[in-house]
C-alpha cells in the first residue's frame, strides 16, 4: 500500500466521523438513542390538539336593588375603565342587568394565565373603594381553558320509567365523587338531572284568610334553611306560589311544621297555608334527553339523562385519564345494572388523541419504508439500510427533547415530524452518496476504508451545514406568529429545527460508522490491496 499522509478533517463533520468511527461506545449511543426515543413516545402525554394558553377573567359585582341603568353607570363603566389599564388585555365586554354587573376581560392569546389572573385581582383589590355603598364584594372567576373543556363525557340514563329523576342524579353524584378523586382529574360536573328539594305550594286564598304575606312565609322558611333558591310568583288561577328549599331538613313534615306567624295567640303552621312535598328542583327547567342506537339497529325511545363531564389538569395524558375513568365506571357496572341504569360514553378525547397519534406514527413508518425502497433503486440496499436507520434515531432525539421541554404528543407535533421527514434524510443521503462515490472511484483506491469515511464525510460537511441552517432559518419566523394560530402551530418551530440539527449529528456519527461495517468495497485493478 502506498505510504501517504493520513487525512486530517477540517470540518466538524469529519471530526465527528473520525471520533466515532472506531469508538466502541458508538453502538451503545445508537441503542440508547432509540431506547430514550421509544420511552419518550410511550410516556409523553398524548392529546388531540396542542395546549393553548388562553387567559381571561369574569368579574361579577352585585348591587341589590339597583336597576340595569344604574348598574351600568356606577359599576360596569368604571370597572371597564380600570380593567383597560391592565397590560395584556385585548378585549373587555361589560353587561349590566338589574342588581348585577358583569365584566369579562380577555387577554391576548399567549399571555400567561397565572400572571393575567393576578393582574385582574390586584387591579380590583387596589380599587375596591370605587364601588358604591351597598355593592357586594366582587367575585372574580378566571377562565381556565384546560378545565373548562372536558375530555370525557358520560351520559347515564335509566331503563326504569318509574325511577324518580332525583334517584338517578344521586347515583351519578356518588360515582362523580369517586371519579373526582382519580389522578390528574381537575374538575367533574353534572349536567341535566334534578336535585332533591322540598317544594312549598302556597295557597294564596288561605294566605289572605290568615292575613299573611308571602314575605312572612319566605322569612320563616329562610330562618330554618341555608338555601332558598327560588320563589315563583307565577300563580295558577292566582292561587299557587312555589318556594323551593334545598334539602336541609329531614322530611316534608318538618317543613310543614314551620311556624310562619302567630294569629290570635296561636301559631300558624306552614302546612295550614301550603302543601309541602319532598320532590326535585322544579325551578330548574334544564333537562337532557338521550336516544341510543341499540345493537339490533333500533333506536331506544328518548329517556332522561344525567351527563358527567371530566376535565384534566394541564399537560397531563388524556389517554391515561380517559382509560382510568372507563375502568372506574366498570366497577359500578353491575351495581348500575341492578338499578336499571345504563351509561354511554358520548365523548372521549383520550381515544381520539390515541387514534390520531397512532395514525400519524403509522404514516411516519410508511414514509420511512417509501424512502428506503426509493434508495434501494438509487444507491443499493446496503446504503438504503443505513439511511433508514438514521430516521428513527433522529426522531428519537427530537421526541426526547420535546419530552424534556414539557411538550405533549398531539396532531401538530406529529405533523412537524412528518414535515421534517423529507429534510431529515437529506444529510444522511449526502454522506452515504459521497462515501459510495469514493468507494467506487479509482482515485481513492489507495486509501483505507476508515480514511475514505472521514474524508467523504468531511468534504460535504460545510455545504450540508449551511443548507440545513438555511432550512432552520425558514422555520424560525413561525415562532413569532401571534394569536391563536401561533399557539396552535408552535410545535412546528419547536420541533423541526431540533430534528434538523439532530439529523446532522446522526448523519456525521452513524452513517460513516455503519457504512464502514456494512458497505462492500469493489476491487480496482489499479492500486489493489
Amino acid at each position: 500500500m502506498n505510504h501517504h499522509k493520513p487525512y486530517t478533517p477540517k470540518d466538524v463533520a469529519g471530526k465527528l466521523a473520525k471520533a466515532f468511527l472506531r469508538n466502541p461506545l458508538t453502538s451503545v449511543l445508537g441503542i440508547s438513542l432509540l431506547a430514550i426515543g421509544y420511552l419518550a413516545l410511550m410516556i409523553m402525554p398524548r392529546e388531540e390538539n396542542p395546549q393553548m394558553v388562553v387567559s381571561g377573567s369574569t368579574v361579577i359585582v352585585a348591587l341589590p336593588g339597583a336597576s340595569a341603568k344604574e348598574v351600568e353607570k356606577i359599576i360596569v363603566k368604571p370597572l371597564e375603565r380600570k380593567l383597560k389599564e391592565i397590560k395584556g388585555v385585548e378585549h373587555i365586554y361589560g353587561t349590566a342587568m338589574d342588581n348585577v354587573g358583569i365584566v369579562n376581560a380577555a387577554f391576548y392569546i399567549g399571555e400567561k394565565k397565572e400572571d393575567s389572573n393576578l393582574k385582574i385581582y390586584d387591579k380590583i383589590m387596589q380599587n375596591a373603594d370605587m364601588f358604591p355603598k351597598g355593592a357586594m364584594k366582587p367575585i372574580i372567576k378566571p377562565l381556565d381553558i384546560d378545565i373548562d373543556i372536558p375530555i370525557v363525557s358520560v351520559a347515564f340514563y335509566s331503563h326504569d320509567k318509574n325511577m324518580s329523576q332525583t334517584e338517578l342524579y344521586d347515583k351519578v353524584k356518588q360515582i362523580q365523587h369517586h371519579i373526582n378523586g382519580l389522578n390528574n382529574v381537575a374538575v367533574t360536573a353534572l349536567k341535566g338531572g334534578h336535585k332533591h328539594q322540598f317544594n312549598i305550594a302556597v295557597d294564596l286564598n288561605k294566605l289572605s284568610g290568615y292575613n299573611l304575606s308571602m314575605g312572612q312565609i319566605t322569612q320563616a322558611v329562610q330562618a330554618v334553611s341555608y338555601n332558598v333558591p327560588a320563589i315563583k310568583n307565577k300563580t295558577k288561577e292566582n292561587e299557587i306560589v312555589m318556594v323551593g328549599v334545598k334539602n336541609a331538613i329531614e322530611d316534608a313534615k318538618d317543613v310543614g311544621d314551620i311556624i310562619v306567624a302567630q294569629y290570635m295567640g296561636s301559631p300558624i303552621y306552614l302546612r295550614q297555608v301550603a302543601k309541602v312535598t319532598n320532590s326535585y328542583d322544579i325551578q330548574n327547567f334544564k333537562s337532557a334527553l338521550i336516544s341510543k342506537r341499540e345493537k339490533d339497529g333500533h333506536f331506544m325511545p328518548f329517556a332522561n339523562q344525567v351527563t358527567l363531564t371530566v376535565s384534566k389538569l394541564q399537560g397531563t395524558n388524556a389517554v391515561i385519564i380517559a382509560d382510568e375513568v372507563k375502568k372506574e365506571l366498570q366497577n359500578y357496572k353491575s351495581e348500575l345494572d341492578k338499578k336499571g341504569i345504563s351509561y354511554v360514553i358520548t365523548r372521549n378525547d383520550g381515544e381520539r388523541a390515541n387514534d390520531a397519534v397512532n395514525e400519524l406514527v403509522m404514516h411516519l413508518v410508511l414514509s420511512i419504508v417509501i424512502i428506503a425502497i426509493l434508495l434501494i433503486f438509487v444507491l443499493g440496499w446496503r446504503e438504503s439500510l443505513i439511511v433508514t436507520f438514521t430516521v428513527p434515531a433522529i426522531l428519537a432525539i427530537t421526541l426526547f427533547v420535546a419530552y424534556l421541554s414539557g411538550q405533549t404528543i398531539n396532531r401538530i407535533t406529529l405533523f412537524a415530524f412528518l414535515l421534517s421527514l423529507g429534510l431529515l434524510v437529506d444529510a444522511a443521503i449526502i454522506v452515504i452518496e459521497n462515501i459510495h462515490r469514493h468507494y467506487h472511484s479509482v482515485e481513492s483506491a489507495h486509501e483505507s476504508n476508515d480514511e475514505i469515511m472521514i474524508k467523504a464525510t468531511d468534504e460535504i460537511g460545510a455545504p450540508t451545514n449551511i443548507a440545513t441552517l438555511a432550512i432552520i432559518m425558514t422555520m424560525v419566523p413561525m415562532a413569532f406568529v401571534g394569536g391563536m394560530m401561533g399557539q396552535f402551530m408552535k410545535p412546528i418551530p419547536e420541533n423541526v429545527p431540533v430534528a434538523l440539527i439532530a439529523s446532522l449529528f446522526v448523519a456525521y456519527i452513524f452513517t460513516p460508522y455503519l457504512a464502514v461495517r456494512i458497505l462492500k468495497r469493489p476491487k480496482h485493478d489499479k492500486g489493489e490491496h
